[in-house]
């Protein structure tokens, strides 16, 4: 059993999600290998017209992700993305 807010649930209290590795594809999308070994491709290109993330417009600043603490980051971790957002946003590669 675990608490989370306030509110018990049975079982164990899941691992949070985490990127092991990240690679850019065409067209402003990621591959994106999980802590949970699951690969999955998130289309970045809707997120692009938020200020935060108009520097990855360049292509070749949206190249340069790297994983830093299971977190997708650019520009020496100026931007980030958080992973639980990476991952319940994609589609998963069969």
């Amino acid at each position: 059993m675990y608490i989370i807010d306030g509110i018990a649930y049975a079982g164990e209290c899941p691992k949070p999600i985490g990127a092991k590795s990240i690679r850019p594809l065409e067209d402003y999308k990621l591959l994106v290998l999980f802590s949970n070994g699951e690969r999955r491709i998130f289309d970045f290109k809707p997120l692009l017209d938020m200020p935060c993330y108009k520097p990855l417009r360049d292509i070749d600043t949206f190249r340069q992700v790297y994983v830093e603490y299971g977190t997708a980051v650019w520009d020496n971790g100026d931007i980030d993305i958080a992973p639980e957002t990476l991952f319940e946003e994609s589609t998963l590669v069969s």
